[in-house]
C-alpha cells in the first residue's frame, strides 16, 4: 500500500518528493522494492535517470528516497511525504526527529504517514492508535479478512478458520490464500494469531508476566487500618525513584498494591519527604534494592544510610532476579485457588509495567532467561520485586560439604 501510493504520488503530483523510514533498513527496502518492481511493471516511462538501492526520480521533478534509522538520515529532510513503516519498532529518538520532516510545498499538502503491526503493549504504534482520535489523525485498520481470496467450496461449520472468520471470507475479493492462512494458524500461538493477523491487540507471547490481567488481578482496594501495611523502594534519580504501598493479608497471604509513587530528578531527601507526607501511616517495614547499600565515593555515605538518617530506615535482602519474578508469577496465578495479588486501579504505572515487561533479547534474537531493563517498566517491577523476596522469601539452612 505503502508502494503503490508512493507510485502513484510521483506520477500524478509534480515534484512531489517521498522518504521511506522504516523500523528497519529491511522494512524500509521492502516498500521500496514493491515500487521498483511497479516501475518494471509498465511505469518505468515515467521514471528520469537511474533506479538505485536508495532511491528514483520521475520525469516531473518528484522523487523517492530511503532513509535509515539514524538522526542524521532524518533530521533536515523537509518534504511533503514521509511513509513509516513498522513504527513500533522505532527508536523514540528518532520517531520524534520524524515529526518535523512532512511539509507543505508546492501546492502539495505535507502528510506524516504510520503503519505497523501492533507489536507490544503499550508500545509506540499502541500510543499512537490511542491518541488518533484526540489528535484528529485519521486511523485504517486492515487484517486478514480484507486480503483473503473468496471462499467458494468450504463448509463454514468444519473450517478451522470459522471462529474469527464467520463466513466472511464468503464476501471476500482478495489475493490471500485461504490454505495459507490455515496453515499459519496452525502453526502460530492464539497470542500471535490475533496480533499479526487479525489486528486484534499487542503481541504479549514475550511478556515476563503474562499470567497478569486487568478483569482478574485489577480492583478497587483501600487502607485497612487492620492489616500490616509495607513501602518497597527502587532507587533512581535520573530514572525515576519507585516507590509502592502494600498491604498483606496474614491470614491467606493476600498482598494488596495500595499505591504507587515514581519521581525523577529529585533528592533522595524530597523523596522521602514526599512519600511520608503521601501517606502518612505507620509501616511495619520499608524494603529496597540491596545495592543501596554501596557507599558513595564522593561523600562516603550510602542511600540506605541516609535513608535511616531521613527517618526511614529500610531493609534489604540479596536474590536472583528470577527468584523474585517468580515469587510475583505464584502471587498473580497460584497453582490452587484465586489470585494472591490484587492491585488498585490508580497504580496505573505498575498495571503498564505487569503487561509490558518483556524478556531480554541476545544478538539473535534469542531470548534471555532474564526481563530487559528498559528504563521504563523495570523500576517499578524491581520494587514489586523487593517486597516479595524481603517479605515471603524462606530462609533456608545451608550444609557444607567436600568433594
Amino acid at each position: 500500500m505503502g508502494a503503490v501510493a508512493s507510485l502513484l504520488e510521483c506520477v500524478f503530483l509534480a515534484g512531489c518528493q517521498v522518504r521511506i523510514l522504516g523500523g528497519s533498513e529491511e522494512q524500509a527496502q521492502l516498500m521500496y522494492r514493491y515500487l521498483r518492481e511497479s516501475l518494471e511493471r509498465g511505469y518505468g516511462q515515467f521514471v528520469k535517470g537511474q533506479v538505485t538501492n536508495r532511491g528514483c526520480s520521475f520525469m516531473g521533478g518528484a522523487q523517492v528516497q530511503v532513509l535509515t534509522q539514524s538522526d542524521r538520515s532524518v533530521r533536515g529532510q523537509h518534504v511533503q511525504r514521509l511513509r513509516c513503516d513498522e513504527v513500533e519498532l522505532f527508536e523514540k529518538e528518532i520517531w520524534g526527529a520524524a515529526q518535523f520532516v512532512a511539509q507543505s510545498k508546492k501546492g502539495i499538502a505535507g502528510r506524516l504517514e504510520a503503519m505497523s503491526t501492533m507489536h507490544r503493549p503499550y508500545g509506540l504504534m499502541s500510543e499512537l492508535v490511542k491518541s488518533a482520535g484526540q489528535k484528529g489523525v485519521k486511523l485504517f485498520r486492515w487484517c486478514l479478512w480484507e486480503v483473503i481470496e473468496k471462499c467458494s467450496e468450504r463448509s463454514c461449520s468444519q473450517c478451522e478458520l470459522w471462529e474469527d472468520c464467520q463466513g466472511r471470507a464468503k464476501e471476500a475479493e482478495g489475493y490471500f490464500a485461504i490454505e495459507d492462512a490455515i496453515a499459519q494458524k496452525r502453526r502460530s500461538s492464539k497470542q500471535a494469531w490475533r496480533a499479526e493477523m487479525l489486528c486484534k491487540e499487542p503481541y504479549r507471547e514475550d511478556v515476563v508476566f503474562g499470567e497478569f490481567e486487568v478483569r482478574r488481578h485489577v480492583r478497587e482496594v483501600g487502607y485497612n487500618g487492620n492489616l500490616p501495611l509495607y513501602r518497597s523502594i527502587d532507587f533512581g534519580f535520573r530514572n525515576p525513584l519507585a516507590c509502592l504501598l502494600i498491604q498483606v493479608d496474614e491470614k491467606d497471604e493476600r498482598v494488596f498494591i495500595l499505591d504507587e509513587h515514581l519521581k525523577s530528578r529529585t533528592t533522595l531527601a524530597e523523596q522521602v519527604r514526599l512519600i511520608k507526607e503521601r501517606w502518612p501511616w505507620k509501616v511495619a517495614a520499608t524494603y529496597c534494592d540491596p545495592a543501596g547499600r554501596q557507599r558513595n565515593e564522593i561523600t562516603g555515605t550510602s542511600l540506605t544510610a541516609e535513608m535511616a538518617a531521613l527517618g526511614m530506615p529500610v531493609q534489604w535482602r540479596r536474590s536472583r532476579i528470577l527468584d523474585g519474578v517468580e515469587m510475583i508469577r505464584r502471587f498473580l496465578d497460584p497453582a490452587e485457588g484465586e489470585s494472591k495479588l490484587i492491585i488498585a486501579p490508580k497504580c496505573e504505572n505498575l498495571i503498564r509495567a505487569l503487561k509490558s515487561l518483556r524478556y531480554k533479547r541476545g544478538a539473535e534474537g534469542k531470548l534471555s532467561e532474564l526481563p530487559e531493563k528498559d528504563g521504563v517498566n523495570d523500576h517499578i517491577i524491581d520494587a514489586l520485586r523487593y517486597f516479595f523476596v524481603n517479605r515471603f522469601a524462606r530462609s533456608w539452612p545451608t550444609q557444607e560439604k567436600k568433594y
